[in-house]
């Protein structure tokens, strides 16, 4: 099997591109979009073979990016995992006890049921997105995936972080504090709130942790408990986006993509990896507004670019 170094370079460049991008509130999608029309592998500009096997690359290596998360939090999540399994035997094997008290605890509603309370509050922000996206995924890829779009909503999200941190300022002055200052503290209610925040993910350039994490902020939720959530939520979010869309293009994959395929997803790991440590870092200290600074002045490189390569061509 013969394999192209340029390829590689490029599937490399692309790994990087996901990683660093899909946690910051920057939207991955966008910049993945338009780095692979930089790199000349826009989708409608390629052979059919061609675009399909850098379709399922596109996709398959944001598992690479949530696997990231996935080991940076092996130790919550297995904690998680043991807590929901203590509590079901309880609630099923302990004495006896009103079906409404049961129900209370498969609901994460009991106070002494925090592993099923994080289950629910996961699951809950899971469900908007996960059915927006059945209903809408094709028509949104169809019309929506373009440079253009990701301009618009990297200007406008810009424009949004800056809103939200002036109203967060501004209530935290007047001595409001978060509704919940951990993960473990977060109800339903605000899970649902950051879910329905969710589904404006779906527009490219958006930015699903963008979204998420301010969606978190609007819901009363501190900083570090905003983030954490989003990266918890990105998990069911991303692995059933992921499978879905490579059970509908995986036929379109072969053996000859293995190595990009290999080299993409590595390397957005390592690369997600590192991001997600240095974004809890981060905001334990700082605010968002220098992403949305970042975001206006990339959407405004961007709509140049855009008009330079009209007005040349």
């Amino acid at each position: 099997m013969d394999v192209d170094g340029l390829q590689l370079v490029k599937a490399a460049v692309l790994g990087v591109v996901e990683g660093v991008t899909e946690f910051l509130p920057i939207s991955s999608t966008g910049h993945l979009i338009v780095a692979e029309d930089a790199l000349g592998l826009a989708k409608a500009a390629l052979p059919a073979a061609e675009a399909a096997k850098w379709n399922v690359f596109t996709i398959a290596i944001q598992l690479g990016a949530i696997l990231a998360v996935c080991w940076e939090y092996r130790g919550w999540l297995w904690r998680e995992a043991g807590r929901v399994w203590a509590e079901t035997g309880a609630a099923l094997r302990g004495p006896p006890r009103p079906v409404a008290a049961r129900l209370r605890v498969f609901l994460g509603l009991a106070p002494e049921a925090p592993g099923w309370r994080f289950a629910v509050n996961v699951a809950v922000g899971f469900l908007p997105a996960a059915v927006a996206g059945l209903l809408f995924d094709d028509v949104i890829e169809a019309v929506l995936f373009s440079p253009v779009t990701v301009m618009a909503t990297l200007l406008l999200g810009g424009l949004a972080i800056f809103a939200i941190e002036g109203w967060e300022r501004r209530r935290l002055a007047r001595g409001w504090r978060p509704v919940a200052a951990t993960v473990e503290e977060m109800r339903p209610l605000a899970a649902l709130k950051v879910g329905l925040a969710q589904v404006l993910a779906l527009v490219p350039g958006t930015s699903r942790s963008g979204a998420t994490i301010m969606g978190g902020l609007c819901a009363g939720l501190s900083r570090r408990a905003a983030t954490e959530f989003s990266f918890f939520l990105a998990i069911p979010v991303m692995v059933a986006a992921t499978g879905y869309k490579l059970l509908g293009a995986w036929g379109s994959f072969s053996l000859g993509a293995a190595a990009e395929l290999a080299v993409g997803f590595g390397v957005a790991f390592l690369s997600a990896l590192v991001v997600v440590k240095w974004l809890l870092r981060y905001v334990m200290t700082h605010d968002f507004r220098a992403f949305a600074w970042y975001r206006l002045g990339l959407g405004a490189a961007l709509a140049l670019w855009l008009w330079l390569r009209h007005a040349g061509g």
